[in-house]
């Protein structure tokens, strides 16, 4: 994908605590890489204010395509976009990105639920929180 694809950028350096003994970042934290990435996009769109969540959701999927290794000391930028908003859960897409644009080196998707708390039982997305994300290329 373009990177004119995609609504928000975040950019983070690797730190040396985030890589294995060859030197690259540990299968796992691809998906801490992804939630950092989503974290910011949410405080962006002011779904996130003061530490504050404004809504439920669980991560229900997550996938990640490995492409090219990424190193202690790099700086990585994370490109995010909401694939989809349905009526109770929303896709979004995470790449991560070398130097420049062209050097792809994972790509993470994410489907998360909305959900009621006390029952645990998925619920519809709510207005505010799809008004929010509508601008940042939501369908």
């Amino acid at each position: 994908m373009a990177r004119s694809d995609f609504t928000f950028v975040h950019r983070f350096r690797v730190r040396y605590a985030e890589v294995d003994p060859q030197n690259v970042v540990f299968n796992s934290r691809y998906l801490e890489y992804a939630d950092l990435v989503t974290t910011e996009f949410l405080r962006d769109c002011g779904l996130i204010e003061n530490g504050e969540l404004h809504f439920d959701a669980h991560v229900a999927h997550a996938a990640v395509t490995y492409k090219k290794p990424i190193r202690a000391d790099e700086e990585i930028d994370g490109w995010m976009k909401v694939d989809r908003i349905g009526t109770s859960s929303m896709t979004k897409r995470v790449e991560l990105h070398g130097a420049d644009a062209e050097d792809l080196r994972a790509v993470i998707e994410l489907v998360y639920v909305h959900v009621d708390l006390a029952t645990g039982a998925s619920s519809p997305v709510p207005d505010t929180v799809r008004a929010a994300l509508m601008p940042q290329g939501a369908a």
